[in-house]
């Protein structure tokens, strides 16, 4: 539930999925293979009537953040935290 820390992302009344982990082995990155896959998570979120996708990624996962942004994701939050710096993201569908 809900814990109110962050009101941003208080998606509360609205179906949302979070994306918790989404990895392609260093051989085979930068082959699309990780926009295929979202793209086929998206498109099942979709059909299931999700409104929003959610999740939260750190500075120091190359690559993660760009990544997320090139899929339409917008952050939402980034946590003060100076080691974390927990990066929230979310793209209403």
């Amino acid at each position: 539930p809900y814990d109110g820390r962050f009101p941003q992302l208080n998606y509360q009344g609205r179906k949302t999925v979070e994306v918790v982990r989404l990895y392609v082995l260093p051989a085979v990155r930068r082959l699309g293979l990780a926009g295929r896959l979202y793209r086929s998570l998206q498109a099942l979120a979709r059909a299931d009537g999700v409104e929003v996708m959610y999740l939260h990624t750190h500075p120091f996962l190359p690559g993660a953040i760009d990544f997320w942004r090139r899929q339409g994701f917008e952050v939402v939050d980034v946590e003060a935290d100076p080691i974390w710096q927990t990066t929230h993201m979310h793209l209403p569908l």
